[in-house]
């Protein structure tokens, strides 16, 4: 084989190489920033909906306090939004929204409590936060989803 054929092919070759080398670290490039650019949007939207969900169960944890026949249209409006917990949230996360749910009912189902009744509860700690727990199940998936992220396997 003539050398300047030689020459030639070792150049076309490694000008291929040197293009398909830059091809395919363009489109992991891309791949990764379209995957943090997806996390990024996928916590937002669950950071969005646990400050309603922490919003509208404090209004009804309080209407529950007050009175003794539970607000049906906020009671819905909490369903809904765990109903959508359930298509972005872990499984963790819905079961502790369910139990805040449940404590409401179940605040609703007892004695109205004046402003004195709360304050004694409060100084005796027998009214704990209802949202603790959810708020700690929330800081326990984000953590989580920081360690793991859930779009970081390819489909």
């Amino acid at each position: 084989m003539d050398p300047a054929y030689v020459s030639a092919l070792a150049a076309l070759a490694g000008s291929a190489i040197g293009g398909l080398t830059s091809l395919a670290a363009s489109w992991l490039t891309g791949r990764g920033q379209f995957n943090a650019q997806r996390l990024a949007h996928d916590i937002d939207r669950r950071e969005e909906l646990y400050k309603d969900f922490i919003e509208k169960a404090s209004e009804s944890f309080v209407d529950a306090l007050e009175h003794d026949k539970p607000d049906v249209s906020k009671l819905v409006r909490l369903y809904a939004i765990v109903s959508r917990m359930r298509v972005l949230s872990s499984q963790g996360v819905v079961e502790k929204a369910d139990r805040v749910i449940l404590r409401i009912i179940e605040t609703y189902l007892g004695p109205n409590k004046t402003p004195r009744d709360i304050a004694h509860d409060v100084k005796n700690h027998s009214m704990l936060d209802p949202l603790h727990d959810f708020s700690n199940a929330c800081r326990d998936e984000f953590r989580m989803q920081a360690v793991a992220p859930r779009y970081a396997v390819s489909r």
